[in-house]
């Protein structure tokens, strides 16, 4: 899970993903891990919204700490998933030619279509709520290509 500072949507779409195949019983099929293309806040834990917001859905994310899309990931991990159009191209960039990663919108891999999670970090904790509706519908789906092995 990809996004720009590791804070706020990707966070979350680690915790939501996490939740939701522990809860389907395939936590031990897929490994979650959550990255930024930047580096503003490496280290950082969650924002204070984001970790609220997934609270209220009965999700910890505040041990998670920011860290940067790295070029192992490219070859560790089976998919990256990123939170919108213009990290999806950051990440696509940072691909080395030789990596079997695919790099895919988070939404649209989890069967929502090709549409961006907006980025709640200016907003208000509705914006944070609208993202982690988006996350947790795309979880769903994500969930179920986990169980028919379609990764």
């Amino acid at each position: 899970m990809v996004c720009l500072g590791n804070i706020c949507r990707s966070p979350t779409a680690e915790g939501v993903l996490r939740a939701r195949l522990q809860q389907a019983g395939l936590d031990e099929r897929a490994r979650v891990d959550s990255a930024a293309t930047g580096n503003s806040h490496l280290g950082h834990p969650p924002d204070e919204r984001a970790i609220a917001c997934a609270a209220r859905h009965g999700i910890d994310i505040s041990a998670q700490r920011a860290r940067r899309l790295a070029l192992e990931d490219f070859d560790e991990f089976d998919v990256i998933l990123c939170a919108d159009r213009t990290i999806l191209h950051d990440a696509r960039i940072r691909k080395p030619r030789t990596a079997h990663a695919q790099v895919e919108l988070l939404l649209d891999w989890g069967g929502l279509g090709k549409k961006d999670v907006p980025d709640p970090y200016t907003g208000s904790s509705r914006d944070f709520e609208h993202a982690f509706k988006l996350i947790d519908a795309a979880a769903s789906g994500i969930v179920e290509r986990v169980r028919q092995g379609r990764f």
